[in-house]
């Protein structure tokens, strides 16, 4: 069972269809909507400020997700994949965002919705990433258009693929 951890009175709240892999960490004020889904050694830690996760939200394996006490908390919106270790870190992400594998995204950054983060970007804190665009390297910069192919076939593909592995794992 994972390790779900009330933090100065405040114990996290999930919605419904949710998948929390045996050693996932969710602890302090987190809400986190339908059909998510935190899978192996993931860290979703509320401790210092607060975490909003929208529906159909997967964090993968070894991703942290985390705020900046007084500063930033971290929200997400629904149909965001989160990479493999990815860290995730008071930003504000919105609604059919990917994250690659190992991505970084910092504190008061914006990710606008319909964005692809490649794997081992940087986000830097107060960065602002536009809509419908691929954004990638050190420090992340803008690529290319976001295809509706692309979209469809990583970004709503993944999301959903998710919602189907969580449901083998249950």
């Amino acid at each position: 069972m994972a390790l779900i951890k009330t933090i100065r009175g405040v114990t996290p709240v999930f919605g419904q269809g949710i998948y929390l892999a045996e050693n996932a960490v969710v602890v302090g004020d987190v809400v986190m909507g339908n059909d998510c889904s935190v899978w192996f050694h993931a860290v979703i830690r509320g401790d210092v400020n607060s975490i909003r996760i929208g529906n159909k939200v997967n964090i993968q394996d070894g991703a942290i997700i985390h705020c900046t006490y007084e500063r930033a908390a971290t929200i997400i919106g629904d149909d965001v994949s989160i990479g493999h270790r990815a860290l995730v870190h008071g930003c504000t992400i919105y609604n059919n965002v990917l994250i690659g594998m190992g991505a970084i995204v910092m504190d008061h950054a914006i990710v606008e919705e319909n964005v692809l983060i490649a794997a081992g970007a940087v986000v830097l804190e107060k960065s602002y990433l536009e809509s419908g665009y691929v954004y990638a390297g050190v420090p992340a910069k803008k690529v290319k258009a976001l295809s509706s192919h692309q979209f469809k076939d990583t970004v709503q593909r993944i999301a959903n693929n998710y919602v189907m592995y969580a449901d083998w794992f249950k």
